[in-house]
């Protein structure tokens, strides 16, 4: 078969003149938010900095637009950014104003004024269902936002919405830092993974890892499963699993993933112990590791336990790529955090590239300290594995535009008297 041409490489920050300019950037400041409204885990945010500081220190007028949770299409208090604003300023040592809308006049009037060097972080997307829905007329009050549009959201790359694909097709489009890299790091990944390959999968629902366990059979030499989501698998296998979280409607597909796999000779590693407890609150006394064969009819599976790490270590060490999503165990009570804390050590020891997938994944390592210590955390889910699985990006494709000669020359930006106010 005919090799077939790359694809035209994103055009990006290097390639416009900003100074001056309204450049509205789509960022992920989608981040775990505690019951009281703290950030557990800011990495998202940080992950955007690059373009942000690069962006002031050009002179631009940035105005950020991101997600977060799933308001679906209502206003919900719980969901608004203020509280993001407020972390980027902290870590930019500079004033980010958090507007109460994204669209509108009175945004586009606050946007007019803008000095160059200037920030501003825009209410929730999510707050209008012309967001998911890529409404046009949504994605015309975003567009009038800008003169250029910086795609900085690879975690939101794989979904069609306005502020991904609509925007795109109504202002010049580059690629921020942050998209850059993940695009080059993946890129690279996908064109030629070092072997074996091996992916990590967790999380708590078989149903929504699916499509990707499905994807991932065709394309790995190992698959390690954990989380709740192993405990489907068990009961699939005829184990008893107590009260653990399963999916009895998912049974008939996690026996078909392994018996998939071992048509495809894919060595499938499942838990052989688990740590269980008669509910995630229980003290620490009455935590213990059992087979999988002995787990307690009135406890639950809520981390693996040490004989399945031992296991899976040789595999990890041995292998040449590891693809990791999902943490392991239920990571936000510090005791169920210990197998994904010795599995990531694990990789760290070994000398496999390792990519890391997913907002809980990244907030369980850096609760553990070990994020940091990582080749590339990507800050995309399943952008990320869909990137990786081959699939073409909504939001990527949508950057593909290297070849515009708007983008070699400067945009003029509109008088502010020519905004409504």
């Amino acid at each position: 078969m005919a090799a077939q041409p790359a694809p035209a490489r994103a055009a990006g920050l290097d390639d416009v003149d900003v100074a001056g300019r309204r450049v509205l950037v789509r960022v992920d400041f989608n981040v775990p938010i505690a019951d009281d409204g703290r950030l557990r885990d800011d990495t998202r945010i940080r992950a955007a900095l690059p373009t942000v500081v690069e962006l002031r220190r050009r002179g631009a007028r940035t105005v950020l637009v991101t997600h977060l949770g799933r308001p679906r299409g209502q206003v919900d208090p719980q969901l608004a950014t203020a509280p993001l604003a407020q972390r980027l300023a902290e870590l930019l040592g500079a004033p980010v104003a958090a507007l109460s809308d994204c669209v509108g006049e009175a945004v586009e009037g606050a946007v007019a004024r803008m000095e160059p060097g200037q920030v501003v972080l825009l209410e929730n997307l999510r707050f209008h269902p012309g967001e998911e829905a890529n409404d046009p007329a949504f994605a015309d009050a975003l567009a009038r936002l800008g003169d250029l549009f910086v795609n900085d959201a690879f975690g939101t790359a794989h979904r069609a919405h306005a502020s991904t694909v609509g925007v795109a097709q109504r202002l010049p489009a580059v690629a921020g830092r942050l998209m850059a890299r993940e695009l080059d790091q993946l890129g690279a990944l996908l064109a030629e993974p070092a072997r074996p390959l091996v992916a990590v999968v967790g999380g708590s629902k078989l149903s929504t890892k699916l499509a990707l366990l499905e994807n991932l059979l065709g394309r790995v030499q190992a698959l390690c499963l954990g989380g709740a989501m192993a405990s489907t698998f068990l009961l699939a296998a005829g184990s008893g699993v107590g009260t653990s979280l399963t999916e009895p409607d998912a049974v008939d597909q996690a026996l078909d993933l392994v018996r998939r796999a071992a048509t495809l000779g894919v060595d499938l590693r499942l838990p052989t112990d688990v740590q269980v407890a008669p509910d995630p609150q229980a003290p620490r006394d009455r935590i213990r590791s059992v087979d999988v064969r002995a787990i307690p009819a009135d406890e639950m599976l809520l981390d693996l336990g040490p004989a399945t790490v031992a296991a899976w270590r040789p595999l990890l060490a041995d292998a040449g790529t590891i693809v990791w999503n999902g943490p392991l165990g239920l990571y936000e009570r510090e005791p169920f955090a210990e197998a994904t804390r010795q599995v990531a050590l694990a990789i760290l020891a070994g000398r496999a590239t390792a990519v890391i997938a997913g907002g809980d994944l990244a907030a369980a390592l850096h609760q553990v300290g070990l994020l940091e210590r990582f080749d590339h955390v990507s800050t995309g889910g399943g952008a990320t594995l869909e990137f990786l699985e081959g699939r073409t990006l909504p939001g990527v494709a949508a950057l593909r535009r290297a070849g515009d000669p708007t983008l070699a020359a400067p945009i003029a930006a509109p008088s502010p008297a020519s905004v409504p106010t």
